[in-house]
């Protein structure tokens, strides 16, 4: 069996549009000029293969721009046309443990900011930023791998899926998604651990891997602290050579750990978070003081704008 040329892929799905489609040249000619080698992330090299590793990501990474949700849902796309392939080829890849879908990201990522910074006339002036957040992610099966219970600060209700923690990095101009995390949280029912049953814990995906496989080491985060997480996100980030002022982030990470780590770092960053307006005490000018009372010394040195109550 042939295998298929990845270089003939975007001039073949250009195809599909007019000249007058500027928008979706761009992203085809940036997809183009991507690299990476299959090797190096742990992709399958074998010359029997129809279909190389690169060709298939590129595919994924096309998926969101031809409205296809999910490898499902291939078949019944435009680009079929141009690559005739089932719904396993991506599966296949997707859930391949051994590739290092971090560094994988992390490589593109970089490439895209490189880019943007080149397209600039003149160097920004932007503080260059790290954004911590975590956010909802919610499921509605109950038989997905680590399937549970997480608490909602949206609805104030317990939901089923997991908590999502993203680190993303911005110039002032763009945004890039650098890193994420999914986590669970079992809860103090002991006799319902993760908000479900026995039946229901018992009836979960389960897969065995290798202890040092890539996919391991992502279930392992999954019973870490978002905490220790985002400080292993951003200790990543600047070992990955990304550079920044500062560390955004709200009130539910802005603590001990995570102003330790950041004061402690080389290559002068800063936190820039924020603090419940409540008993905490704060060492500031050599006093400890509450956030309402620093709030003030600061409102009457016309600093802040706006006072709490």
């Amino acid at each position: 069996m042939l295998r298929h040329k990845d270089t003939t892929i975007v001039s073949e799905i250009k195809d599909f549009f007019t000249s007058s489609q500027k928008a979706v040249s761009v992203i085809l000619d940036i997809l183009s000029s991507l690299k990476f080698s299959d090797k190096h992330f742990g992709f399958s090299t074998a010359c029997n293969l129809q279909f190389s590793s690169k060709l298939k990501l590129m595919l994924l990474i096309l998926f969101p721009f031809f409205q296809v949700n999910d490898p499902a849902a291939y078949t019944a796309s435009g680009i079929y046309k141009v690559i005739a392939c089932g719904k396993d080829v991506f599966y296949r890849l997707l859930s391949n443990c051994n590739i290092n879908w971090r560094q994988f990201s992390y490589s593109i990522t970089k490439q895209l900011i490189k880019k943007s910074e080149q397209h600039d006339d003149e160097p920004s002036q932007n503080p260059r930023c790290l954004i911590i957040d975590d956010t909802d992610f919610p499921k509605t099966g109950k038989c997905f791998e680590l399937i549970g219970k997480v608490f909602s600060h949206v609805t104030h209700k317990h939901i089923l899926g997991f908590k999502a923690l993203f680190l993303g990095y911005s110039d002032g101009k763009s945004f890039f998604s650098l890193d994420f995390s999914l986590h669970g949280e079992k809860g103090k029912n002991e006799k319902k651990p993760y908000g479900l049953s026995k039946k229901e814990l018992k009836n979960r995906f389960a897969k065995k891997r290798d202890k040092t496989s890539y996919g391991q080491k992502r279930m392992d985060e999954y019973f870490t602290t978002k905490i220790a997480s985002a400080i292993s996100m951003i200790a990543r980030a600047i070992m990955q050579g990304i550079r920044f002022d500062y560390v955004l982030c709200d009130s539910w990470f802005t603590c001990f750990e995570l102003i330790k780590f950041i004061t402690k770092r080389r290559i002068k960053c800063h936190l820039l978070g924020m603090v419940k307006n409540g008993t905490a005490k704060y060492i500031f000018n050599q006093k400890e003081l509450t956030a309402k009372d620093i709030a003030r010394i600061q409102a009457k040195k016309g600093l802040l704008k706006h006072v709490p109550s």
